[in-house]
């Protein structure tokens, strides 16, 4: 090799930073007897924003790409890097580091919540690469090893997790759809030859719309589609919120709505207003012409009723919080500063919050700040 070798260490955003102050030296000075430099890659959502839009900003506030960096790397054999966990930025969190960077004096564009000119589409996708989202496919596409070393499941086991006692009296319980969800419409097939392929969409009317005109496919390549039912999907809602209502079991929502950015927060928000549904009747014409968009959470409805006379703004509220009348009691996120399940999609990500639920007994935090 004729050059020294190196790993690339990335710098994320929030809880990771204060790891990496820690880590971070440690592994330097592990690393640097054997030659090893370890640099250091911002791939922080501020920094994903900047490196996309270098037109809109000054010479001096411009940062490079680094994630489409990285990126390339990832295909040379020799690369190496430590990917950190980075902030799932949902839109709604994406937003608002838009609007710190332009208070900060960085010109970034406004992302557009409903696209209209070839323009603003452009920015649209654009911008869908600075969410959380975009980042694990990037870095995954090398030789991705996320095996835990033995030493680390060695200790894992000497002290494992603190797991609370469960009830034998507990009626938590985990639901899932059992027809019309993706896994119910999912069909594959293996090719017996290379060969292209397109994508249409008949719709209910008998017209057909081509998705995609043209996909080549290799012999022996795996093709899969699959569909939800959203009439499955609400009835499902329903009847559990009705369910847990009846039973007086806490609701909450586990979905992986940043991770699978397409289909998952539709079926988030699709549950917003199902949980809701006697303000959403009573207020619908109103929401579409403000341009609320479920999907991302109630944090987005009440941000945009912000606009609005301030009595329209109570009889709304109110209406809400009539709903939970007859409602289960929802799951807190934050019980201090009052931030439900359903406040923001990527507040609850199934993966961490399921683990957690099951090692704290079965139990969420309610209102009032206990657990039940």
């Amino acid at each position: 090799m004729t050059a020294s070798p190196m790993i690339i260490y990335t710098l994320t955003d929030e809880a990771p930073a204060l790891a990496t102050a820690s880590f971070l030296p440690i592994v330097r000075t592990f690393a640097a007897p054997a030659g090893i430099d370890v640099a250091t890659s911002d791939i922080s959502v501020a920094s994903r924003i900047l490196g996309e839009f270098p037109e809109f900003l000054t010479e001096q506030q411009r940062v490079s790409d680094n994630l489409a960096e990285l990126g390339r790397l990832t295909l040379l054999p020799d690369t190496n890097i430590i990917k950190l966990p980075n902030v799932s930025a949902s839109v709604a969190q994406l937003k608002v580091a838009i609007k710190e960077l332009q208070d900060k004096g960085y010109k970034v564009p406004d992302y557009p919540d409903s696209p209209k000119s070839d323009e603003e589409k452009a920015l649209r996708a654009r911008y869908t690469k600075c969410v959380g989202s975009a980042v694990n496919p990037v870095l995954r596409e090398g030789n991705s090893d996320r095996r835990a070393p033995l030493a680390v499941k060695n200790f894992a086991r000497k002290h494992p997790h603190s797991m609370a006692e469960w009830s034998q009296a507990s009626r938590s319980h985990v639901s899932h759809m059992h027809h019309g969800d993706f896994y119910h419409g999912e069909k594959s097939i293996t090719l017996d030859r290379a060969r292209d392929v397109k994508m249409e969409l008949i719709t209910k009317s008998g017209k057909t719309v081509v998705l995609k005109p043209k996909v080549s496919l290799q012999d022996r390549e795996v093709i899969d589609s699959m569909f939800m039912s959203k009439k499955a999907l609400l009835a499902f809602y329903e009847q559990q919120i009705e369910d847990a209502y009846k039973t007086g079991v806490m609701f909450s929502l586990h979905v992986k709505a940043t991770m699978m950015k397409v289909s998952h927060p539709i079926v988030f928000g699709h549950c917003v207003k199902i949980f809701y549904r006697d303000a959403f009747e009573k207020h619908g014409a109103l929401f579409e012409e403000l341009g609320v968009n479920v999907n991302n959470g109630m944090v987005d409805l009440y941000n945009k009723i912000a606009s609005l006379p301030q009595s329209k703004q109570d009889e709304i509220k109110s209406d809400l919080h009539a709903c939970h009348a007859h409602r289960p009691e929802l799951a807190m996120v934050d019980s201090a500063k009052g931030i439900t399940n359903v406040r923001s999609p990527n507040d609850i990500m199934v993966d961490a919050s399921m683990p957690a639920r099951i090692r704290n007994g079965g139990k969420m935090w309610v209102a009032d700040g206990r657990l039940k």
